[in-house]
């Protein structure tokens, strides 16, 4: 009977590959179209890749807890004539030269394809060290190493470089350290922040009164957080000049084609950023169901593909840690970073009474692109945003 592959499929954008973590189905079973078959998980949600036709399972070619690329055969279907004439082919099983280079693919560095997260692009080279020698490299491609991993080496060779035998040195004091397993969510994390920093990232500040937003939120239900405020107040304030949204690339500054704004969420061993697609256009009033589904979804690491990658920019909250300040880096398919630092009971001068009062005052941070914004741009657009914030019944 003919075979139909299992294919591991485009699960988002800028998704390259996902960890097998379940068999849903066993060799033998019978199944229909559409079915379940294989739990995988990237390193924002975890889905399904599901059965492109009934009949029944003959095999899987891949490993629990191992990473394979999109477009890898992941088993084989037997099926009937008819549901493979569907596919325009009779599709055979795979050699078996295949399924060994297949494996040898994805365990050339003992884990299998390096993760990355969704919605940013697939990890770029590091580019840590100055020079790195053909034998060097050979012996880092050998371990799955980057030139990143080599910023704690002290190289002993010309001008500082790293020699072999520095390295070797180094990976023997390692052996006699207490080692954990980083998961593939800080991998990923720690990769776009690497490439985030290839970039002149700088921040500005400034201080925001909190009183009409907290005044509004009482009168609101559901309740919006003060996030969602800053959130909303940074969408319509890029609505109205997005240049300082852009990216650039070459010689061109590339405008964003909707206002799609990212917030930081807090899961296991790192941080997601669910997308609220034009975030300018929905009054907070509609927006507050949506973020606190996406919030509950990030936290169970089940964020729907089209609420990830392709933001804007990013708002977080590090006031929720009791942090008044912090210079947060933007992912690296953006640039710009809104944050929102801890409430504080502040003097605040009131002209009208000639007097200070007492004001809740929290400090918004912005960090951006200097290749892109200069401090005087950065400056205008966040006052826009602490200005917004000021009349929260017209977000």
């Amino acid at each position: 009977m003919p075979s139909i592959p299992i294919i591991m499929p485009q699960l988002g954008e800028s998704i390259a590959e996902a960890a097998v973590i379940n068999f849903l189905v066993q060799p033998g079973d019978r199944i229909e179209a559409g079915q379940d078959l294989i739990e995988v998980e990237t390193n924002k949600a975890s889905m399904t890749v599901t059965a492109p036709c009934g009949g029944r399972v003959e095999s899987f070619s891949v490993q629990l807890n191992e990473s394979y690329a999109v477009g890898s055969v992941l088993g084989q279907i037997e099926t009937t004539a008819a549901e493979a004439a569907q596919f325009g082919v009779d599709v055979p099983p795979p050699k078996t030269g295949d399924t060994e280079q297949l494996s040898r693919s994805t365990s050339a560095t003992g884990s299998g394809v390096l993760p990355t997260i969704r919605g940013l692009p697939v990890p770029a080279n590091a580019s840590g060290a100055s020079y790195l020698s053909p034998r060097l490299k050979a012996r880092m491609h050998e371990l799955g190493l980057s030139a990143a991993d080599l910023a704690g080496i002290a190289g002993s060779g010309a001008a500082g470089r790293v020699t072999v035998e520095d390295f070797e040195k180094f990976m023997a004091q390692l052996d006699q350290q207490k080692l954990s397993k980083a998961s593939s969510m800080r991998v990923a994390v720690a990769d776009a922040m690497r490439r985030s920093w290839t970039r002149p990232i700088a921040t500005v500040g400034l201080p925001v009164v909190l009183d009409p937003v907290l005044a509004h939120r009482k009168t609101c239900q559901p309740k919006p957080g003060p996030a969602l405020y800053a959130l909303r107040a940074l969408a319509l304030a890029l609505a109205e000049n997005s240049a300082v949204a852009g990216r650039l690339v070459g010689m061109n500054i590339v405008h964003p084609s909707s206002i799609d704004v990212g917030f930081a969420v807090e899961a296991e061993d790192g941080v997601l950023v669910p997308v609220i697609r034009n975030a300018d256009k929905k009054p907070l009033s509609e927006l507050v169901g949506r973020y606190d589904e996406l919030v509950e979804l990030a936290r169970q690491r089940k964020l729907p593909v089209d609420a990830t990658g392709g933001s804007v920019a990013t708002v977080t909250n590090f006031g929720t840690f009791g942090l008044v300040w912090a210079t947060p880096i933007p992912l690296p398919e953006q640039t710009l970073v809104l944050g929102l630092g801890a409430g504080r009971k502040m003097p605040h001068w009131d002209e009208a009474q000639g007097q200070f009062v007492p004001v809740m005052e929290a400090d918004l941070t912005l960090s951006f692109d200097h290749r892109v914004l200069d401090g005087g741009a950065a400056g205008r657009l966040l006052q826009r945003i602490a200005a917004l914030m000021q009349q929260p019944e017209k977000l």
